[in-house]
Formats: C-alpha cells, structure tokens, sequence
C-alpha cells in the first residue's frame, strides 16, 4: 500500500544514474524525402523549384537527458538510512548540490518497495521488507560547502573531536547516542519499579567532603590565583602556609578596593563570600541526606573532580548516578542491588538495542559487545575482600606491578585489571577497604581498621560502581571529622541527621559514562557523551 509522507535528514551516501531519452518512433518517408536523404544535389533542386513559398520543415523538439538520484537519508532516529529517489526535473537546485554528504533534504513522497531502478541500490536478502521513498515535491534543500568536514567516510572518532559540534552527525556518535538514551530509561525503569525517587542533586555546594580535594571557585571576577603541586607530604590541602596567607592578602585588598568604589555591588558580594565549587562527593552526600528518611533517592548530574590521590593532579569531567537507601546494610542490600542494576542495564540493552545500534557498534567498534553482555548478564560476580587483594595479587610471580602492594596502599588501575581480566576474568567486587582509603563519613567496621565499602570491577572497563554503608553512629562520625582535620562548622547539618532518628543506610555511585563505554564498545570514555564539554583541542585529545 502507497503511503505519502514527508521525510527530512541528511545525505549519507550519494548516486547517480544518468537516462537517455526514449527513441523516437518511425514516421512515413516520402518518395522526395527519400531521393533527397540518397542524393544531397537533387534536394537543391527541389528547393530552387519551390522558391519562396517552400519553407524549411521545423525540426521536432529533442527530449532532454534526464538524472535518477539515489539518495540514503538519515534523521538520526536509528541506525539504518532510507532510500530517496529523486527525478532530476524535480529538483529545486542542481543535481551537484544534492549529492554531497551532509546535504540536508525535506521531501515530500511516496513509501513503497525498492523499485527495479537502480540495481545496485537494491536490498540485501535480510532485508525483504525494505522501501524507497520516490520524492514528489523538494521542500527544502540544505546545502554544504566544500569546507564540510564531515565529507570524508569513516573519520575516525579522535579526529570528530577536533569538530565536535558535528560529532552528533555522524551514524556511529548517533548510535552512542541512543544506547546512552536507552540507558537513562533503563535507570528510570528499574528504580521507579523498586520505589525509588528521582531527585536532582545540588552541582554548587560548600561542602568538601573528603578533606584533601581542591575546590573549584565559582566567581564572575578574573583574579590571579596561586596554586602550587599537591605536597606529597603530610600537607593534605596541597597547598603552603605561605601561598595562603599570599591568597588572603589579594582576597582582603580586594575587598577594601570594592567598598570604597561602591559601583559593583555584585562583584563585592561575591567576593565577600565567596563561594566555591567542590567535587563529587560533596554532591553525592548531600543528594543521599538532605531526603527524608524512609525514602529511597537517586540522582543523576554532571560532576566536577579533582582528585589528589595520584601523584599527577587531573580533571575529570563525567555522568555518575548516585543512590541512597534507607535500612539497609552493605553486604546484604546495597552490593545486591548494585549487582541486580547492572545486570538490568545489560539486559535491557541487549533486549532493547541489539538489532540496531548495538549490530552496528559490533562492526564498527568492537565485534565482542553482545557477548560480553550477554556474560555479564548470566553469570554471577566474584565478591572479595580488600585484603584478600592483596594477598592474591603479592603471589603474582609472572608480572611486576609498578606500585608496591601493601596494606594501606590504594589499588591501581594495573592491579584492579590484572585482577578482573586475567585472575578472575568476570566481574569483581572488592568490599571492607582500609578506613584510610575512603571518605569520613564510611561507616567504621568492629575491627577499627577497615569500613564498610565496595567496588564493583569490571574487565577491560575498570571500577564502574562504587558504594558504601555510611556512618549512623554520632561519635564515630565526630572521630572521623577530626581524624580527617575537617572544618566541623561544615557538617553540622550532617551531624543533625545522625543525632535525630538516624538509621542504617547505605549507597553507591555507578560511573555511566563507563557503563556506556561497556555498551557501545569504545576505548575512550571521551566519545561517550554526544557533545564534548569543551570545544579545546588540547583538552578533548
């Protein structure tokens, strides 16, 4: 059955078909015709005889050649494009300008089956039920120039950095794109189906969580700051006595300077209090407590970490979804429920996306995905304490691990890989770490040495979710503030909620731009996310 629509999206891939016009079919020659066709003088005669009053037949009018376009269209919405035929004489610009990747078409048609034009652009067997549109009317034509640098076919996706704003052009971003799209409806699904709430956490926040993270400063003013290399020492901050009192200097004179020109009021409030922006676990803390208890959250938001643990200070900027329940402990309620999303999320994009976008990630990224779903979904994860890690790892005798283990010490990433992809080659997920390695308010097991936190490990993908029971216990919490050397001022509000009908709770944190880059395939957690967060080359490569 024939069906008009109207259809619009971007030139994939391009041909043409050039037509003759059709012969002209034989007519009745006349005997004066014929001798004149055999014998050119005797035409002159003819036409010397007639004189004037015989004038020259009007030659018919030739049939002008014609083009078939074969155009594949796509909108974005899947993976697979859609054949447009296109009559030359119907188009509202010239046959070059329709052709070029990137060109962008609105057309009005009919749907039907792939017609018997243009063999080579026919169906392949898979694809029985596979139609054309034949474009009747051109409504819009969106043209390229030659400068479009999307031209060129399977750019390779470090390259798209360089042009990010069009990365979302491209079949194999799109894909991502979807499955990235598929996994936040995912989240949604298994949480709202388990009685949890959706919540938006606070991005700018005063508390620092952790104790030894910088804070990014948020201020409308451009002011000199001064920072100098995290101290490897016993200097937490990472920053001398000598370039604070430097800081608080230029802070002082610039607020005396504001107060007498009275003309910006704004600036002078801001710099009076300025506030600052800290890292992830302040925004997962206050996510997890400012909720009534009794009631199960989830939130999900853009994060801003710097971490000091390792001795090169980077940026990183990623999703994380994080979760809070309520009475509920770690080994029995929060490692499960951790375990039980991820097998969810698995599932759902096998179910959901793996005739599409999922097939067509398989050949252009890595032809392994479905199968390590597919794993990952059946087969149960390796639960193992911290400290049967390090055991394990210290009988290694056929690698040298660049870090020394020991107790106490934080596992690399060469440890953590070495233990899910060669030891266990599945899922691991590491639990009762050292109370040194894990933020103050971790709930402080019986044997004063470990508490009670987990990750999950994942071959090839690293820690994906992390997770911990937190601190109920008023004492303990106010121990561990001051074991950390935290301003107490800061976490009051904290401490309120533990002095007034506290409860065992418990959460974790699920990194989702891994948990994309485990769905679609990549090795780069930067082509994960649509749109690059920053348009510097040097940054995005």
């Amino acid at each position: 059955m024939l069906e008009k629509v109207v259809i619009g999206g971007w030139v994939r891939s391009s041909k043409v078909e050039k037509k003759e016009p059709a012969a002209a079919s034989p007519k009745d020659v006349s005997c004066a015709e014929s001798l004149q066709s055999r014998i050119p003088f005797f035409g002159t005669i003819i036409k010397f005889l007639a004189g004037s009053a015989s004038e020259p037949a009007v030659r018919e009018k030739l049939e002008q050649p014609y083009s078939i376009l074969f155009l594949q269209i796509n909108d974005g919405s899947c993976a697979t494009s859609l054949q447009v035929v296109v009559h030359s004489a119907i188009a509202r610009v010239s046959v070059s300008q329709l052709l070029p990747t990137g060109t962008c078409i609105l057309a009005e048609g009919v749907l039907q089956e792939f017609s018997a034009e243009g063999d080579q652009q026919k169906p392949s067997a898979k694809e029985k039920q596979a139609i054309e549109l034949t474009v009747e009317k051109i409504l819009h034509v969106g043209t390229v120039q030659n400068s479009y640098p999307l031209s060129e076919k399977r750019l390779p996706l470090d390259s798209l950095r360089d042009c990010s704003h069009f990365r979302p052009r491209t079949t194999t971003v799109a894909s991502i794109t979807r499955i990235r799209c598929a996994l936040t409806l995912a989240t949604h699904t298994f949480f709202q189906s388990h009685g949890f709430l959706h919540v938006e956490a606070p991005i700018i926040t005063i508390t620092d969580c952790e104790g030894f993270s910088n804070k990014f400063q948020v201020t409308t003013l451009f002011q000199r700051t001064i920072k100098e290399e995290p101290n490897a020492g016993n200097e937490t901050q990472g920053i001398s006595l000598e370039t604070v009192k430097v800081a608080i200097k230029e802070k002082t004179d610039l607020v005396e300077q504001l107060k007498r020109s009275e003309s910006n009021q704004e600036a002078l409030a801001i710099a009076v209090k300025d506030p600052r922006k800290t890292n992830e676990l302040a925004q997962q803390l206050e996510a997890r407590e400012k909720s009534k208890p009794g009631t199960a959250v989830k939130g999900y938001g853009v994060n801003f970490n710097e971490d000091l643990f390792s001795r090169q200070t980077y940026l990183t900027v990623s999703g994380h979804l994080h979760l809070e329940s309520y009475a509920c402990s770690l080994g029995h309620d929060a490692i499960r429920c951790a375990d039980d999303y991820f097998r969810f999320l698995c599932k759902w994009i096998l179910d959901k996306c793996s005739t599409t976008d999922v097939d067509f990630l398989t050949k252009r990224t890595n032809k392994t995905i479905i199968k390590r779903l597919q794993s990952h979904m059946e087969n149960s994860s390796e639960k193992i304490t911290y400290k049967e890690v390090v055991d394990r790892l210290r009988k290694v005798t056929d690698k040298e691990f660049e870090t020394e283990l020991q107790w106490g010490v934080a596992l690399t990433a060469e440890h953590l890989s070495y233990l899910a992809d060669v030891i266990y080659k599945k899922r691991v997920i590491i639990y009762n770490y050292p109370k040194e390695l894990k933020p103050f308010y971790v709930r402080l097991n019986d044997d004063r040495c470990t508490v009670a936190a987990f990750e999950m490990v994942l071959p090839e993908v690293g820690t994906l979710i992390t997770g911990s029971q937190n601190e109920e216990r008023v004492n303990m919490l106010n121990a561990r503030i001051k074991e950390f050397k935290l301003p107490r001022d800061q976490y009051e509000w904290y401490l309120d909620l533990r002095r007034h009908g506290t409860v065992k709770h418990s959460g974790f944190s699920l990194a989702f731009d891994l948990m994309v880059l485990l769905t679609t395939g990549l090795t780069d957690v930067k082509d994960t996310i649509p749109f690059l967060r920053s348009d510097s080359k040097k940054i995005n490569n």
